[in-house]
């Protein structure tokens, strides 16, 4: 279990994604000058106030750890940065903190046991596959014109890798990110894209 400064959001961050982040909040402005200072990590919470209210600090609730790469801080204090995401954490409870942004005692949240790996791949290529060909007939799916290489290695969290190519609502991403068994991710990214085919 370690402490983490917690930085709610409208977006998700999975594992192995890069997000450019705009920091303007003064809190957590705050933030990014002592993750710069330390370890450079933070946690990255989906939050869209306008479907969900206020943010409120929940045990159990899921993110993703973020770990600042490039950054530049601009004249008036406010900085981009590169998000790199790696694992995923679940808060266990938050933090009286003397800081204006949120902290918490976060724990490790991992998948369970694979199955047989031999069959996780196939079923790995499969999805690689799927996505491809929605690419090829779809390719504003991704928000781009052209369909591009796929960068994709049928390794470890393959799931999210693909997640992280195609434009789908933030509030399905984050029940994507919770859920702890690599088939079950990629069943349910085969099926928004088989429903996406023409």
């Amino acid at each position: 279990m370690r402490r983490l400064p917690l930085f709610p959001l409208p977006v998700v961050l999975f594992p192995g994604a890069v997000a450019p982040l705009h920091i303007f909040e003064p809190r957590y402005r705050q933030m990014v000058a002592r993750c710069i200072e330390f370890d450079r990590r933070f946690g990255l919470l989906y939050h869209d106030p306008d479907r969900m209210g206020p943010f409120e600090m929940e045990e159990g609730r899921v993110g993703t750890i973020a770990e600042i790469g490039e950054f530049r801080i601009l004249p008036d204090g406010r900085s981009l940065l590169l998000a790199h995401g790696r694992e995923r954490f679940r808060i266990n409870d938050g933090i009286e903190s003397p800081e204006r942004y949120y902290e918490g005692l976060v724990e490790p949240f991992e998948d369970g046991s694979p199955g047989d790996p031999e069959e996780l791949i196939r079923r790995r290529m499969r999805s690689l596959d799927l996505l491809v060909s929605v690419l090829e007939k779809l390719p504003d799916l991704e928000g781009r014109e052209d369909v591009p290489a796929l960068e994709i290695d049928p390794g470890d969290e393959t799931s999210f890798q693909i997640a992280q190519r195609i434009r789908v609502d933030p509030a399905w991403q984050h029940a994507l990110l919770e859920i702890t068994d690599e088939t079950r991710r990629l069943e349910r990214i085969d099926s928004l894209l088989s429903d996406a085919l023409p």
